[in-house]
């Protein structure tokens, strides 16, 4: 898919930041709705210029390693060089090791504890993170959440807190 190369490009892959709890009686079951990083762009007076894409609409503990392949072959084969990825948190950081082979690009990887839609959700929050690492950052694989910048080789979701934390480098 070729897009223009000063554009940022947003992938959409599905976890909680796109979540939706569709109204239907007596359910627990949620979908994966259009891409939280639209509606949160278009209330924004932004300076750069945008595209986006969904490769994925899943939660990601049900995200394989095809799916991985898949979102490795949009973000290797689009023209842009900035990349941010909207993801669920319980398994972006596997993603991102298998994207960190794509050494000429900047790719942030963000999602949201709580869907997007809710009103104390920390969706806009990360994904203003991810658009400000694209300012500072050159190249690279990195994860954007609560505030902070992670390389992705330098990261790990705490199972106890949710929060994500710096390890020693493990590659």
């Amino acid at each position: 898919m070729a897009l223009a190369k000063n554009r940022v490009l947003f992938i959409q892959t599905g976890g909680s930041i796109d979540k939706d709890y569709p109204n239907v009686i007596k359910s627990y079951e949620f979908e994966i709705g259009e891409p939280a990083a639209r509606r949160i762009l278009e209330r924004i007076n932004l300076n750069f210029e945008y595209d986006i894409i969904t490769v994925l609409r899943k939660d990601s503990l049900d995200i394989t390693d095809a799916d991985r392949q898949k979102i490795y072959v949009a973000c290797a084969t689009s023209a842009s060089d900035k990349i941010i990825i909207t993801h669920g948190t319980d398994t972006m950081v596997q993603t991102g090791l298998v994207l960190a082979e794509i050494k000429e690009k900047l790719i942030v990887l963000t999602g949201a504890a709580k869907p997007e839609k809710l009103y104390d959700s920390d969706a806009a929050f990360n994904l203003g993170v991810a658009v400000g690492a694209l300012n500072v950052l050159s190249r690279g694989v990195f994860i954007a959440m609560s505030g902070v910048i992670y390389p992705v080789n330098k990261v790990e979701k705490d199972p106890e807190t949710c929060k994500f934390v710096e390890i020693e480098n493990i590659n």
